[in-house]
């Protein structure tokens, strides 16, 4: 049998939080006043004083932030440029002929969603979300296809098939494979039919359940709001300004794509993944909106670089404003419980839970398999879906040795369910990215998401019970 942890009362109280979080989110309310009481009674238990609830309001809020400051810059930079772009008209030029290839929201929908897989493949998604939201995106808006459904593609691919996959750059497999004590080859193999059986059951019941949407979206009329996302209208107030905006926005349009394709490369040629690619991204994004500004603008460009950004910043604090209080609770379900309430505290919540869960639960290989998928959600809830995988990794040792099941297809079930929820693709904390690059509310995409990722569940855990 593994390892349980104890469950304190402290780890009750945890529960009912996340419970409660929950249930609000179902009733389709705010949620970050729930979120602030459980700091705070958290905080009050967990350091036996009210003064020590008081502070971890705030550090676990301080300790969310630092978390999602990438994320957050890497938004608003982007963001900086698409405005950039809109205002000298350069969107308009490069959609042109992307227009010859995104015909119908359907088409688009497909394009966009297997071009952020093999963009994710290599790069790993959260770089790419900033560049295909950045070169794609207009296009695919301007084909017809809703924003949500735009984010919908984009997470599903990227996010939940790729990042589980992780063939290529291998950190999800490596990282579960060292705990489970086996190659990471192995869970590559074995446990390719689930990982493919997951990505496409999701994927392909994700459109089947939303094309009428999808295709409705096509009446629709590209001036449109959805949940605080609105097509901006190409300016046309600076085209008689100095410095030649129409060469401006030529330039602009060549330099995008030619500055992100050389990006591509150096991360290719460099090995670049993760934050490292991510900065790269973000870099280029700040230095092609300064180069449009310049050329468009002249010496008033001093004064427009400080507005795209201010206005950057404003959208992504905006969209992050809620998701850092919601996500200062959720760390303390893992290795953020140290930081935030110190180093009493070395063990995650959502992570004792897990293990006294996987401790508790009568075991078989059916059993097992089940557990690994439920156990790996729960580590996922705190939005980082790589945090849960040395655990899960664990378990599937301990599983396969105690049932005769096979340790990688345990391993790869573990992984798929810890980053498809925390990687994420079904709770809102963990989905800002896309969310926030396409402008769509994270609980709308959320609850989009969940039901074809249910399915995926079911489909692979289906699949796993004829493998192990």
């Amino acid at each position: 049998m593994p390892v349980t942890a104890a469950i304190t009362p402290l780890h009750i109280l945890y529960l009912i939080g996340v419970v409660s979080i929950l249930a609000v989110m179902i009733l389709r309310l705010d949620t970050p006043i729930v979120c602030i009481a459980f700091l705070f009674l958290i905080g009050s238990m967990g350091l036996h004083s009210l003064m020590g609830g008081i502070q971890t309001v705030f550090n676990a809020i301080l300790y969310a932030s630092r978390e999602f400051m990438e994320i957050i810059a890497t938004i608003a930079l982007v963001t900086a440029l698409s405005k950039s772009m809109s205002d000298l008209g350069s969107d308009r030029i490069l959609m042109a002929p992307m227009k010859r290839i995104m015909r119908n929201p359907s088409l688009t929908w497909w394009i966009l969603g297997i071009t952020m897989f093999l963009f994710s493949l290599f790069l790993w998604p959260s770089p790419s979300v900033a560049l295909i939201g950045a070169i794609m995106l207009p296009f695919a808006v301007g084909s017809g296809l809703s924003p949500l459904f735009a984010a919908m593609a984009m997470n599903l691919f990227g996010h939940g098939f790729a990042l589980s996959y992780d063939p290529v750059i291998q950190g999800a497999p490596a990282v579960s494979a060292s705990s489970a004590g086996i190659p990471a080859a192995d869970i590559l193999t074995e446990g390719r039919p689930l990982f493919l059986v997951m990505g496409a059951v999701t994927v392909i019941s994700a459109y089947l359940l939303n094309r009428k949407q999808i295709v409705a979206g096509w009446k629709k009329a590209k001036d449109q709001t959805e949940e605080g996302y609105q097509i901006q209208a190409l300016s046309q107030t600076d085209a008689k300004e100095p410095g030649s905006p129409r060469r401006a926005a030529v330039i602009l349009a060549l330099a995008v794509p030619s500055a992100f394709l050389a990006d591509i490369l150096v991360m290719l040629a460099f090995h670049l993944s993760g934050g490292d690619a991510t900065s790269i991204v973000s870099g280029t994004a700040v230095l092609l909106m300064c180069l449009g500004s310049v050329l468009g603008y002249g010496r008033r460009s001093l004064e427009k670089v400080t507005f795209y950004l201010t206005e950057g910043f404003l959208f992504a604090i905006r969209i992050f404003a809620p998701v850092i209080v919601i996500g200062a609770f959720f760390f303390l379900g893992g290795s953020g419980i140290t930081v935030i309430l110190g180093e009493e505290y070395q063990s995650g919540i959502l992570n004792d839970w897990a293990l006294w869960l996987a401790g508790h639960a009568p075991l078989n290989q059916y059993m097992a398999a089940a557990l690994q998928l439920l156990v790996g959600g729960l580590t996922g809830l705190d939005g980082s879906g790589f945090s849960g995988l040395p655990l899960t990794g664990a378990l599937a040792q301990t599983f396969g040795t105690a049932t005769g099941a096979s340790v990688p297809v345990l391993a790869a079930l573990g992984q798929i369910a810890a980053i498809f929820v925390g990687g994420g693709t079904i709770v809102p904390w963990g989905i800002i990215p896309v969310a926030a690059i396409c402008g769509v509310s994270p609980s709308k995409l959320a609850g989009k998401n969940l039901l074809p990722v249910c399915l995926g569940f079911l489909a692979v855990f289906a699949v796993s019970c004829f493998l192990l």
